[in-house]
């Protein structure tokens, strides 16, 4: 890994998806979801946003397919906390999509890259993002 690489990643929901169905990813992504030297990380937050897509049918991925792609992707679940909610304070509004803004909220109060192909990630001040 370069030095330039990130050390901690914070998967965006959208990547943890694609990656349990099996979706064609970036050989850029591919590399750091493999790397061992990297803590890849998934906020509470996209668990619910998972439940509730999954209970709204609007994706099928069960508990029990959450809990195999956490543990295949080598995941380090982190807590959605009061500092986290309290950055959303500070965020413009290029999303409308609170997911997304708890998500990013996260990301920069714990300094992690964000690992996400959304292109509004680029808009934030202070969010690495890598895609």
């Amino acid at each position: 890994m370069a030095d330039t690489e990130p050390r901690r990643l914070l998967l965006d929901t959208q990547v943890i998806v694609l990656a349990y169905l099996g979706e064609e990813l970036p050989k850029k992504v591919r590399s750091l979801l493999l790397d061992p030297e990297i803590d890849r990380l998934v906020s509470a937050i996209s668990l619910v946003e998972i439940a509730i897509k999954n209970t709204s049918g609007r994706i099928e991925i069960t508990t029990g397919d959450l809990n195999k792609a956490i543990k295949d992707l080598a995941l380090s679940v982190i807590p959605f906390t009061a500092r986290h909610a309290l950055k959303m304070f500070s965020l413009p509004p290029h999303h409308r999509d609170p997911f997304d803004r708890m998500i990013i909220a996260t990301a920069i109060a714990e300094n992690l890259t964000l690992l996400g192909a959304d292109r509004q990630f680029g808009r934030y001040s202070g969010l690495k993002s890598v895609w």
